[in-house]
């Protein structure tokens, strides 16, 4: 039986990464959603011997991937319409823990930020928009 939710967890990727990079920023990027947002988790799993297993979202991610200039103009609509978001810059490739992660971006203005990837959730239209012109990961 499948559902058809009425919002929308969507990953945006700059099509220029390597798969490594792909997989880690997709990683980040979701991390922070179940954190602010706790309608986004479902309950907690068990198997059938008892053994519990943490619990995840409750809906499906989507992955997109477009160009530097699709993600920039992705991040500007986001941000238009306050949907919750977080973003991954090219800087933090570089850095080794989350004080440097974040001291990194906010040492660059918004609209210099140098995004690879970015995640947004929110109304499943309004997560459209912010996608448009962006495809789905093959």
């Amino acid at each position: 039986m499948s559902t058809r939710f009425d919002t929308k967890i969507a990953v945006l990727l700059r099509e220029d990464l390597e798969t490594w990079q792909r997989l880690n920023v997709t990683a980040f990027l979701v991390s922070g959603l179940g954190t602010q947002l706790p309608e986004v988790i479902g309950e907690p799993y068990e198997d059938a011997d008892g053994v519990p297993y943490l619990p995840m979202f409750r809906q499906p991610v989507l992955v997109f991937e477009g160009t530097k200039e699709t993600l920039t103009a992705a991040h500007a609509k986001a941000l238009s319409r306050a949907l919750p978001r977080a973003v991954f810059t090219g800087d933090l490739f570089s850095t080794g823990n989350d004080t440097d992660n974040r001291a990194a971006v906010k040492a660059v203005r918004t609209q210099d930020l140098d995004l690879v990837g970015l995640a947004v959730y929110g109304p499943r239209n309004a997560v459209d928009k912010v996608l448009k012109g962006a495809r789905m990961h093959p």
